[in-house]
C-alpha cells in the first residue's frame, strides 16, 4: 500500500476543505494539548492520505517545501472514485480551484483536477490502475 503524506501551514483549513469540498473521510485525527494538529489520515475509495503541519526544524520537515516555496507543484495525488460527476460538482459548489474540467480521457474514464488552497495537486477520476484496460 502506498500512502502519501504532505505538509499544511493551516491544517484546520486543509482538513475542512479536503473533507467538505474533496469528501474525503476522517479516519484518525490527531491533535495535542491545546487543540492544534499534530496528524491527520484520511481516507477514499480504500486509500489513504496523510498529513501534518510545517516543521522546518524536523528531521523530515527540512526535506520539505510547499508548492508556493518550490514555484508549483512537483507531484499530485490521484484518487480513484466511483461517482466522478457527483465529485466534480460537490468540489465546484464548494468554490474549488479547478484546474482541468471533467473529461473522459483516453485510457478509461472520467477524471478532473482541483488545486487545495495551499497549492497541492488532487486529480480524481473512475480510472484504477487495477481495472479492466482491454489488454
Amino acid at each position: 500500500m502506498i500512502v502519501p503524506a504532505t505538509r499544511y501551514r493551516d491544517c484546520d483549513a486543509a482538513l475542512d476543505f479536503l473533507t467538505g469540498a474533496l469528501g474525503f473521510a476522517e479516519h484518525a485525527v490527531y491533535r495535542d494539548a491545546d487543540g492544534k494538529i499534530l496528524h491527520v489520515e484520511l481516507s477514499q475509495g480504500g486509500g489513504y492520505f496523510m498529513f501534518g503541519p510545517e516543521h522546518r526544524d524536523s528531521p523530515f520537515g527540512r526535506h520539505m517545501r510547499s508548492p508556493a516555496e518550490a514555484g508549483g507543484e512537483t507531484t499530485s495525488v490521484y484518487v480513484c472514485v466511483t461517482n466522478v460527476a457527483g465529485h466534480f460538482a460537490r468540489a465546484v459548489a464548494a468554490g474549488a480551484e479547478i484546474l482541468m474540467p471533467l473529461e473522459e480521457q483516453p485510457y478509461g474514464g472520467q477524471s478532473y483536477s482541483v488545486r487545495d488552497p495551499e497549492g497541492h495537486l488532487f486529480t480524481f477520476g473512475e480510472y484504477h490502475p487495477e481495472g479492466d484496460h482491454g489488454g
